[in-house]
């Protein structure tokens, strides 16, 4: 049978085609975060209290307060021919990842503690009030980056993460206690991937977390406040 000469270079073409997308730098880049606090070493003034046990704290969404154009942003990819790839959030948003983390920590202190609620914007006046809790949680997000430079020999990591916490009475509709950290982490390595980025975001919000919980001015609000 006589070969068609237009018919091979249409498949070689598609083909080529085909080969060069795969090969080519992706659009868009993704990432999950996230801390398990199995392995957290709680300090002991975070212990709590025998009446301590008989309330339920809740835990309210974070906030983004980020001085950034478009919030779905949280950090950048900087390839080998210095263009910069956004990179997002792939299935929970950063807020809704934070107020977790702090949820899962306080857990494993031994605390009472509710799902993740809706978000709250930090005011006074709107703090939500339940029947089942009498304490609050929230906070917000000032500053995440979560990057990668790429280049030869190895690609260098880094991590950013500055957030404050917000302890709140629900039931006085009262502020009771701030605390603001910072976290960052940097990583050399040979080989690139999304999921080691994630990894490296969820040290740092680790560390975040756990930098706030051994601060004993909180410990010492959140004990007095479940014992009112």
């Amino acid at each position: 049978m006589k070969k068609n000469p237009l018919r091979c270079v249409t498949v070689i073409g598609l083909l080529i085609a085909f080969f060069v997308s795969g090969c080519a730098t992706t659009g868009i880049y993704s990432v999950d975060m996230g801390y398990d606090a199995e392995s957290a070493m709680v300090p002991s003034h975070l212990k709590p209290g025998q009446k301590a046990l008989q309330s339920i704290i809740g835990i309210a969404e974070f906030t983004d307060m980020r001085k950034i154009d478009d919030p779905l942003v949280i950090g950048r990819v900087i390839e080998k021919d210095g263009m910069k790839v956004l990179v997002l959030p792939r299935h929970t948003r950063p807020t809704q990842a934070v107020a977790r983390g702090v949820r899962d920590y306080l857990r494993k202190a031994g605390y009472n503690v509710s799902h993740v609620g809706e978000r709250w914007n930090l005011r006074e006046e709107t703090i939500p009030q339940t029947a089942n809790s009498k304490l609050l949680i929230g906070g917000s997000i000032e500053d995440m980056e979560i990057n990668c430079r790429r280049a030869f020999p190895t690609n260098t990591y880094t991590t950013k993460l500055r957030m404050t916490v917000y302890l709140a009475d629900s039931a006085r509709k009262k502020i009771l206690h701030r605390t603001t950290v910072e976290a960052t982490t940097s990583l050399e390595h040979v080989s690139f991937s999304e999921d080691r980025m994630g990894s490296q975001a969820s040290i740092a919000m680790g560390d975040a977390i756990e930098k706030i919980f051994e601060k004993r001015e909180l410990a010492q609000a959140i004990q007095e406040a479940l014992q009112r």
